[in-house]
C-alpha cells in the first residue's frame, strides 16, 4: 500500500507544478489590456479604426484616461502640457525584426488661459522620418472636460500611403499615446523624474486585414 502511494504522489506534484507555472504565465497576459496612468486609474486600451481611401491609410482612435491631479494643477497654474501620439506601420517578418514601413507623429499642446478662463488645444502632425511639420489646428474650449474629450479622440489621421504596403505581406499598426514631460519647463522636468504621477501612457496594436492590405 505504501508503494502504491509513492507511485501516485510524484505525478500529482508534477501536475500541480505545471498548473502553477501556467497560471503565472497567463497572469501578465490577462492584465495586459488594463494599463494604468500616474493616478493609478485603469486606462482603457485605445480602440483603433483603420480605413483606406484615396490611396491612403487613415487611422481613427478613441481611448480614456484620468488626468493625474498634479498635471491638472500644473495646467491651472498656466503651464502648458504636451501629448505625443505615434503610429508605426510595420511589415511583419518571421525571420527577423519587423520592418518599419511608415511612422508618423501627432503632437498636442493643451494650455489654460486664466484671463479668459478658456482652454486652448493646438494639434499638429509630422513624419518621424523627416520631421516635416504638417497642418496645425487650434481649438478653444470652455472647460477642461471638453478639451480632454478632444485630446482622447483622433479622427481621420493619415498614417501611410497604400504604395508603402508590400503585396501579399502581413502588416501591423502600432499605436502609442503619452504625456511628453520633455516639453515641460526645465525645473519641472527635474521634479518629475521618477514620479509616476506624471506618467500617462496608452498603447495598442492591430494587424491589418487582407482587405486593407491588398
Amino acid at each position: 500500500m505504501a508503494f502504491t502511494t509513492r507511485c501516485f504522489r510524484r505525478p500529482a506534484l508534477d501536475a500541480l507544478a505545471w498548473l502553477l507555472a501556467l497560471a503565472l504565465l497567463c497572469w501578465p497576459a490577462a492584465r495586459a489590456g488594463a494599463v494604468q496612468d500616474g493616478a493609478g486609474d485603469a486606462v482603457i486600451a485605445p480602440v483603433l479604426t483603420i480605413e483606406r481611401s484615396d490611396n491612403t491609410l487613415w487611422l481613427s482612435a478613441h481611448f480614456n484616461f484620468v488626468l493625474p491631479p498634479v498635471v491638472e494643477d500644473a495646467l491651472l497654474k498656466g503651464i502648458p502640457i504636451y501629448f505625443v501620439t505615434q503610429a508605426d506601420l510595420l511589415r511583419q517578418r518571421w525571420y527577423w525584426f519587423n520592418h518599419t514601413v511608415a511612422s508618423v507623429q501627432r503632437r498636442a499642446r493643451l494650455a489654460y488661459h486664466p484671463l479668459t478662463r478658456r482652454w486652448r488645444l493646438s494639434t499638429g502632425t509630422q513624419s518621424v522620418a523627416d520631421a516635416a511639420p504638417g497642418l496645425s489646428l487650434s481649438q478653444n474650449f470652455e472647460s477642461l472636460p471638453e478639451a480632454m474629450a478632444a485630446v482622447r479622440r483622433i479622427s481621420h489621421w493619415k498614417i501611410a500611403d497604400l504604395s508603402s504596403l508590400e503585396p501579399g505581406g502581413q502588416h501591423q499598426v502600432q499605436f502609442r499615446f503619452e504625456l511628453d514631460t520633455a516639453e515641460l519647463p526645465r525645473p519641472l522636468q527635474i521634479g518629475t523624474l521618477g514620479q509616476s504621477d506624471w506618467v500617462v501612457s496608452v498603447s495598442t496594436s492591430q494587424v491589418l486585414s487582407e482587405e486593407l492590405a491588398r
